[in-house]
């Protein structure tokens, strides 16, 4: 069960996300009826770590095995999804894998063709709607060691 909850209309949510770089370009997903890009993870269930969660997020997704790096952000985003009132803790790591396929064509992973994954280009990210918006700026210079970021759209 994720770390989720609804009160006073606000929806609190727990995430993990991991950032994987190949060839000068980032893994995103959408949901496939959501014009926006956002990094592969989910939610943290309950007893879980958030280096587990995602983890386990990318072998459920993916297939895929996958190594943390390092923790690159911690964000607080507050926003609103589907006229709803968001509160989102989000842990985003750094994470690569042993072996896999790279392709600039988009793809589905193991759970159906409801996300789109792409590897979507660094330096044309401002191109794309991406999620939390933070992320276009950020990704273009990877910290070397965790920030914490505050991130209000309105």
């Amino acid at each position: 069960m994720d770390v989720r909850f609804e009160k006073n209309e606000i929806r609190f949510n727990y995430r993990a996300a991991g950032v994987m770089v190949e060839e000068g370009h980032v893994l995103f997903h959408r949901q496939k009826d959501d014009a926006y890009w956002a990094l592969p993870g989910g939610g943290v269930e309950m007893g879980e770590s958030t280096e587990e969660s995602i983890v386990r997020e990318w072998q459920e997704e993916l297939g895929e095995a996958i190594d943390i790096d390092s923790t690159l952000w911690i964000a607080e985003s507050f926003f609103t999804y589907q006229s709803r009132l968001m509160h989102e803790l989000a842990f985003y790591y750094s994470v690569r894998r042993e072996d896999g396929r790279f392709t600039k064509e988009p793809f589905h992973g193991l759970e159906g063709d409801h996300l789109v994954y792409q590897w979507l280009p660094v330096d044309e990210l401002h191109r794309y709607d991406i999620r939390p918006d933070f992320l276009k700026e950020r990704l273009q210079a990877i910290p070397e060691k965790p920030v914490h970021l505050i991130d209000r759209r309105e």
